[in-house]
């Protein structure tokens, strides 16, 4: 990957354009998807796209070798909903592997083809969301956890990877929880197999909010997600060039990492289609350039050859955003950031949500009243804590249990979530259950070396792992 890194450093490199909005030019029918192979599959396959990879690979090779030819240095695997999670759908749970080293080897052999190019191995949202509960009746629930996740992306990682990409690509994140399982999974899966690739990272924000679908800022999704130092952040979906610009701004400000941007083709219309023409697209685009926030750039929704040819050329010759050093300092988040800055003088930690320093907030726990219990909280944050404490460390609960349940409902709580989680207990494994439930950047409290160096080091390097500040 040297010559990747040394193109990055010197030019802005293209990503490639749409792959749904090329699929669905072809006049395909259910039979199309089905091939002869899943002829008489139980569950309509119409629209599974990704399984096109293995019924009609002619059509997305073709469509690869076009973005190539139109000047895209990154070609995105068709891997979108090449997961157990999204498959379910269809019935197609154990192609998990199949689908993605399929389409990996698919995107290889279009850049052997055109003798050019990087493979960039796509790993999607899923159709789920770990951050919030798909019933407004009960908000406490997830129809999807963390380790669920992590496994199905593992398992695309290694299809990926045997498959021959060159880069990972966990994008269009609407749930950073969601994100965060993908690299745990893929940091899982690179120490096992004692092989690392370049990670890319993209989120979509979804309104003129700023935030995203889990309502989190920029800002607060830099801080949860910059522990794996990826090879770049940046922004795609949802939103044209136009409104997408002043959040590629923000995230241009912040992260010290190269960063990419592929917006759709402008806002859809009516009917669903996409308008913005390729030159209107790349002329916004090279303003963006010129103005210094891009490192990469493509399209996405709505987007096809001519918009990747257009954007190709108006960016050709602009020199690369140049990557910012921050200052060094605790960057923490909920859904917004808390960065710790001298003019702070101190940083306020709410200890009402903690059954050993509140008697009130225990009686209320093992009763089992969890929203009395969350108006706790909300006055703590009310009251002007920056960070909550939440411990559940009491004889007669099951402590994993209470902290998942309280941390589930403060998710769907704005107010209370807005600000990072502190997570607490002399249990290590309460600790790592709790990280799994928030997508900010949350504090253990805390590990030490009373058990050893091999197991500080063990809870210290899982806490990395799982994107969390330590008290040590």
């Amino acid at each position: 990957m040297t010559s990747f890194h040394k193109n990055l450093a010197e030019r802005i490199l293209v990503i490639d354009g749409a792959m749904g909005t090329m699929i669905q030019a072809y006049p395909l029918e259910e039979a199309d998807f089905r091939g002869e192979r899943f002829a008489d599959h139980s569950h309509p396959l119409k629209g599974n796209n990704d399984l096109l990879s293995l019924t009609r690979p002619d059509i997305i090779q073709t469509i690869h070798e076009a973005y190539l030819q139109a000047g895209a240095d990154l070609l995105e695997t068709n891997t979108f909903n090449a997961n157990s999670i999204s498959q379910a759908d269809y019935a197609l749970e154990p192609l998990t592997y199949e689908l993605n080293f399929e389409s990996a080897r698919l995107a290889r052999a279009a850049c052997e083809s055109q003798g050019r190019g990087w493979v960039a191995g796509v790993l999607g949202p899923t159709n789920r969301t770990a951050s919030l509960s798909p019933d407004v009746n009960r908000p406490g629930y997830r129809n999807v956890t963390f380790d669920e996740l992590a496994d199905t992306y593992e398992e695309a990682c290694r299809g990926l990877l045997d498959g021959g990409v060159d880069l990972l690509l966990v994008e269009t994140i609407f749930d950073t929880l969601n994100a965060k399982a993908a690299l745990f999974a893929i940091e899982r899966f690179f120490e096992a197999r004692g092989q690392r690739i370049p990670v890319m990272i993209s989120v979509t924000i979804t309104d003129a909010s700023g935030r995203t679908l889990s309502g989190q800022t920029v800002e607060a999704f830099w801080h949860s997600i910059r522990h794996v130092s990826p090879v770049s952040v940046g922004m795609n979906c949802a939103l044209g060039a136009e409104e997408m610009r002043p959040w590629l701004q923000n995230l241009a400000r912040i992260a010290d990492c190269p960063v990419s941007a592929h917006p759709n083709a402008g806002l859809p219309n009516a009917l669903g289609g996409y308008d913005e023409r390729p030159e209107d697209m790349a002329e916004s685009i090279k303003e963006w350039a010129e103005e210094g926030l891009l490192n990469l750039v493509g399209g996405c929704c709505g987007t096809g050859p001519d918009h990747i040819r257009a954007i190709a050329e108006a960016v050709q010759g602009v020199v690369p955003r140049t990557i910012p050093t921050p200052e060094k300092r605790c960057r923490l988040s909920g859904l917004e950031p808390l960065t710790f800055r001298p003019e702070l003088n101190f940083v306020n930690v709410g200890e009402r949500t903690n059954v050993t320093g509140s008697a009130r907030f225990r009686k209320l726990i093992k009763a089992g009243d969890y929203e009395t219990a969350l108006s706790v909280a909300r006055q703590q944050v009310e009251g002007g804590a920056q960070i909550i404490d939440v411990n559940m460390d009491e004889g007669l609960l099951d402590a994993k249990e209470a902290m998942v349940t309280f941390l589930n409902l403060i998710a769907s709580e704005p107010e209370i979530s807005r600000v990072p989680i502190m997570i607490d207990s002399s249990r290590f494994e309460v600790i790592e259950a709790g990280l799994k439930c928030i997508q900010g950047k949350g504090i253990i409290n805390s590990i030490s070396l009373k058990e050893g160096e091999d197991v500080f080091l063990s809870q210290a390097r899982l806490a990395k792992r799982l994107g969390a500040a330590v008290v040590v």
